[in-house]
């Protein structure tokens, strides 16, 4: 297998346009499930299925870095590593909730490799980046040899591993909206270990106080349906009220009865839902 390592984004798409060609960014989720599949493939006694190239993303750019977009808000490339967001200046002062949930990704060596657009594409319900974006609202900016298209990260993300990626096409950065306003943010997983886990359920919290009561409130769940899931009821039902446990319990009990998580290895779903309903109470400690 060939790897390619294209120096800017002419060089990308014109590899990528080869038959067979897969990009790579940090290779965490994607080495794994190649190696899995060759495995698989010598098993059953059939011939691998392999990439004919693979194209590096590393050293575009391009699609790396965090730098001010004209509304205020942040470009972050999708080439840019975990540890590389989690030590930038602009994400530690803006995006707490963000800066938690990479805070709590994998390991050192994880966070070292892996990449913000990785975490896109992978597209997993238990993916710690998601809910936090899905909150912030986030938008992913898609590049390919056409040109640059924008669309909202709820929209792009379609179901586990399924994105609105088209053959040629790239995820360039994610593209945040200012969250200054919002004077509250939380993040938290629950999993099956106290580290390196993979969430069971996760919660991402935004909330927009004004004169003690919540003007705003965005809430987003991890691996409790095919995609990161908020709860609009919820979010209403919250808006006016006093941060506290009698709200928190109301708004909990929607979450419970609208919430339909499934069983599997790592949890059941009665258990799934219990959490996401937890996981709310504890922002009545913030």
């Amino acid at each position: 297998m060939n790897v390619v390592t294209p120096r800017d984004l002419p060089e990308l798409f014109a590899a990528l346009a080869q038959p067979g060609a897969q990009a790579l960014a940090g290779g965490t989720d994607l080495l794994v499930r190649l190696r899995s599949a060759a495995r698989r493939d010598k098993k059953d006694g059939k011939d691998a299925q392999q990439p004919s190239a693979l194209v590096r993303l590393d050293g575009i750019a391009a699609l790396r870095g965090v730098s001010r977009l004209p509304d205020g808000g942040l470009r972050l490339g999708a080439a840019t590593t975990h540890a590389e967001l989690l030590a930038h200046p602009l994400v530690r002062a803006e995006l707490p909730v963000l800066l938690s949930a990479l805070s709590d990704l994998g390991s050192p060596p994880i966070r070292n490799m892996g990449t913000l657009g990785g975490n896109l594409c992978t597209a997993s319900p238990a993916g710690d980046t998601l809910p936090p974006l899905m909150v912030l609202e986030a938008e992913v900016e898609l590049a390919s040899a056409s040109g640059t298209r924008r669309m909202a990260l709820c929209d792009f993300i379609t179901g586990p591993g399924r994105t609105r990626l088209v053959p040629g096409e790239v995820v360039a950065a994610a593209l945040i909206p200012s969250a200054r306003a919002f004077t509250v943010g939380h993040f938290e997983k629950v999993g099956r270990r106290s580290a390196l886990a993979v969430a069971v359920v996760s919660l991402a919290a935004l909330l927009r106080l004004e004169g003690g009561r919540i003007a705003e409130a965005r809430l987003a769940w991890g691996s409790v349906a095919a995609t990161i899931w908020r709860c609009p009821e919820a979010e209403a039902a919250l808006v006016g009220q006093r941060v506290g446990l009698t709200a928190l319990r109301r708004a909990a009990d929607i979450v419970r009865a609208q919430v339909r998580p499934i069983d599997d290895i790592r949890a059941s779903a009665d258990y799934r839902r219990e959490v996401a309903g937890n996981l709310l109470l504890r922002l009545a400690a913030l």
